[in-house]
């Protein structure tokens, strides 16, 4: 029943003083410090009322009276929606009320080290407020503490506790802060951790996971030159009108399912795409790990790119056709820049490459004489015979037909 209670409860307690123009973060430092006011509320009425009920009126007014200025500040911060004053009102009340606690008991001691609680005021700074302000709030907490020494000598020498009362809030509060702290810190680890994977996630998106791991612990050029890889271009067949006719938000769809299946093919084959502009997808083999498999791997990725495109439908049932061209080669790859840098590949390998997809057909792959010196023995391919390549004059290309069945 009580948990029924409580379910019901708490997603409305978590929306007191919500603000829809919040931002997601504020949003949520607003219901955690409601949240966890309540239960530092309720402990305040029960040690209030054990301290009462053992003979020490003055101990036991001032847990009362932070549950009751607690429960003002909250409710007035439902009405006001006023974040900065309900934060400064709970993390002052948390710091000042342990220490006039302690004074009241005795001292250190008789006070059954009740001070710890303050030190819950600059933990919660760093989770409630702006972390630049956290170590105002963790000197006034060392202050507190040095008072609380200085005032010691003139402190009452008993109370009206019993010796195993003493002991048990000591070994209460120990542990109470304790877990408080071991909790924030854990919250704070687990936080870290969860970005820091995030960081690292998004970082192996964009880069080799070598060039990421140089990037990190080195501040240099990247740049290795590879005497043998190879690299795709691959290139819709009539984009531009097709881009005429859809809308934007469908074309970035329709794009977005096609190199989402090219992805899925990178880790299969153990290529390294480099990059798509606009319609153009980009994916080199042999770099930055060299591979004896370069051509062929990017090979049989070529061709399931194309059976894929050749036999799907697509939104609105509409059919694709893509020209894939291949080459092989020595080139250069690295990183270069400092911002938004991306790791690419260049030399005239890479260029005749993306001549082969330009110069393709579609629905075909298109490799140059080099690739086909290196796959020839494992798959079919029939001579297209010679194109004319910018630059290069005639060469000679063939198209990949299938993969050679092993006797």
């Amino acid at each position: 029943m009580i948990q029924k209670i409580m379910a019901q409860m708490l997603p409305s307690i978590a929306r007191i003083g919500s603000d829809p123009d919040d931002e997601d973060e504020i949003r949520l430092q607003k219901s955690l410090l409601v949240v966890c006011a309540i239960p530092f509320m309720v402990a305040g009425i029960a040690w209030g009322l054990i301290y009462v009920f053992t003979d020490e009126p003055l101990a036991g007014a001032i847990p009362l009276s932070y549950s009751l200025i607690s429960l003002i500040s909250i409710v007035h911060f439902g009405r006001t929606r006023q974040y900065r004053f309900f934060r400064f009102s709970q993390l002052a009340l948390i710091l000042l009320l342990p220490f006039f606690l302690m004074v009241a008991l005795g001292g250190f001691v008789n006070g059954s080290a009740v001070i710890l609680w303050s030190l819950i005021c600059p933990l919660g700074a760093l989770l409630f407020d702006e972390p630049r302000r956290a170590p105002r709030w963790f000197l006034a907490f060392a202050i507190l503490v040095v008072l609380s020494g200085f005032l010691q000598p003139y402190a009452r020498f008993t109370n009206n506790l019993s010796t195993a009362l003493v002991i048990f809030f000591f070994s209460l509060n120990l542990l109470a802060v304790g877990s408080l702290v071991f909790m924030m810190v854990f919250y704070f680890v687990g936080q870290k951790n969860t970005f820091q994977q995030k960081s690292e996630t998004l970082l192996l998106n964009i880069l080799p996971k070598e060039i990421a791991a140089i990037l990190k612990n080195e501040s240099r050029t990247i740049a290795d030159h590879f005497n043998e890889a190879s690299v795709l271009f691959a290139d819709m067949v009539g984009f531009t009108p097709l881009s005429e006719q859809l809308p934007p938000v469908e074309m970035v769809e329709l794009l977005n399912e096609v190199f989402s299946f090219f992805d899925s093919l990178l880790d299969k084959y153990g290529v390294e795409k480099i990059r798509t502009i606009g319609d153009s997808y980009m994916v080199a083999s042999g770099v930055p790990r060299g591979r004896l498999d370069h051509a062929q791997a990017l090979v049989y990725m070529a061709m399931e790119m194309r059976d894929y495109i050749s036999t799907h439908t697509f939104r609105n049932g509409r059919r694709l056709s893509f020209r894939i061209g291949i080459n092989s080669g020595s080139m250069i790859a690295g990183v270069i820049g400092r911002r938004k840098f991306v790791y690419d590949v260049w030399g005239d390998a890479v260029n005749i490459a993306s001549r082969m997809e330009s110069h393709g057909l579609g629905g075909a792959v298109q490799i140059t004489q080099a690739t086909y010196e290196l796959i020839k023995e494992e798959f079919v391919c029939e001579p297209r015979g010679a194109v004319s390549v910018k630059g290069k004059g005639e060469m000679e290309v063939w198209l990949v037909l299938s993969a050679k069945v092993a006797q």
